[in-house]
């Protein structure tokens, strides 16, 4: 457990770094702890150890840890089916991985059911994997536009996007940089239900790279709790 906070420690020391080197501030990068596979014990460590967001991938790990956790913003960022958004629309305060018009009717129905906005991310897969969900670049504008003309219930606060996997992670560079670009084209935008803020970005193994592209927000896990035990997922 003592690992946590000198890790955290670490990658805040390079995430500072790094903001620096781009003329940046350390204020300006939000770090999301994610915390897949992760007991409630460890994410309070995390938590007690500054932590003010925790990212998780899959629904029933939000439930299963809600309420042993302290109080912290969630965030899913794992892919998110329609028939699931009922049992988090109350307990995230962004949904990272919206990437089918289908999916955010349906968090904006629920979001409108419980008399909230949910704040979204459209997931962006910019080197088209076959492996990893979200839009093309190509597609983006349209979700955008179809997203502001029929939901009232959320808000688009930025874009978000999962790099291949590299070695060298300036070789993905290119994908974050290719992201990056729609988000400036579509921050401009002027709309009740658009507020661009963050450009999720970047993981343990290339969130430097991915800051160095412009991302304000970084989702580390296994750089803050070490490796995962795959055996849990």
């Amino acid at each position: 457990m003592e690992d946590i906070k000198k890790n955290l420690d670490m990658i805040r020391g390079e995430i500072a770094e790094t903001a620096q080197q781009c003329g940046r501030s350390a204020d300006d990068v939000l770090l999301v702890a994610v915390s897949k596979t992760r007991t409630p014990e460890e994410i309070n460590v995390a938590i007690d150890a500054g932590v003010t967001d925790i990212g998780e991938n899959k629904v029933q790990e939000i439930m299963d840890k809600f309420d042993a956790v302290k109080p912290v913003k969630w965030h899913m960022i794992g892919h998110l089916q329609t028939n699931k958004v009922k049992y988090i629309i109350d307990k995230v305060s962004m949904i990272h991985s919206v990437d089918s018009y289908k999916l955010a009717a349906e968090i904006d129905k629920r979001a409108g059911a419980k008399g909230i906005t949910m704040d979204i991310l459209l997931q962006v897969n910019s080197a088209q994997e076959e492996s990893k969900f979200g839009i093309t670049t190509a597609e983006t504008e349209e979700l955008i536009h179809e997203i502001l003309e029929n939901c009232e219930n959320i808000r688009l606060r930025g874009l978000m996007c999962v790099a291949p996997f590299a070695e060298d992670p300036e070789d993905i560079k290119v994908y974050f940089d290719e992201v990056k670009k729609q988000y400036d084209q579509f921050a401009g935008i002027e709309h009740p239900h658009l507020d661009f803020k963050y450009l999720s970005m970047g993981m343990s193994h290339d969130f430097k790279v991915a800051i160095e592209a412009g991302s304000n927000l970084v989702r580390v896990g296994s750089a803050i709790f070490g490796a995962r035990d795959y055996s849990k997922k």
